[in-house]
């Protein structure tokens, strides 16, 4: 089982008083990726124009490029503000295979300060059912915790 309270202490320790979001992500991606065999994919796609991802900071092999908000599993989690956690990917309509080893993926919008859309969370595992609500909740107290006051 992953021990999210270490990873985040881990993740405090090496954040602190940084505020370049680019920066905090890398850190991020790279601390959550090497924490947990779970994780096949673990990066992030920022916000880069309206309706629009772009991909950022991450671990593992290539990711899309652009996934624009009317698509993929990113998309929605962008367009809806909330957690998207998918069980198997091929059962998700429009799901986007930028690899073809992953099987479930979880996805979490990226707030900063006052409810900013900065961008998504994804991790993704050659796992199926790899997620679960307790590692939604787990992640989004991390990414607040990161980039709550940006």
């Amino acid at each position: 089982m992953t021990d999210y309270t270490d990873i985040a202490a881990r993740i405090r320790a090496l954040t602190e008083g940084e505020t370049d979001e680019v920066a905090l992500m890398a850190t991020i991606a790279c601390e959550l990726h090497h924490s947990d065999d779970r994780f096949d994919w673990t990066g992030f796609y920022r916000v880069t124009a309206p309706e629009l991802l772009k991909i950022g900071p991450y671990q593992g092999g290539h990711g899309c490029l652009v996934i624009p908000f009317s698509r993929g599993v990113c998309g929605a989690a962008a367009r809806t503000g909330q957690v998207q956690l998918v069980a198997d990917v091929d059962a998700f309509p429009g799901h986007i295979a930028c690899a073809s080893s992953t099987r479930s993926e979880i996805v979490l919008p990226v707030f900063g300060k006052g409810g900013r859309l900065i961008g998504v969370l994804d991790i993704d595992s050659d796992r199926p059912d790899a997620f679960n609500e307790a590692d939604a909740a787990a992640l989004k107290d991390i990414l607040d915790d990161a980039f709550g006051q940006l």
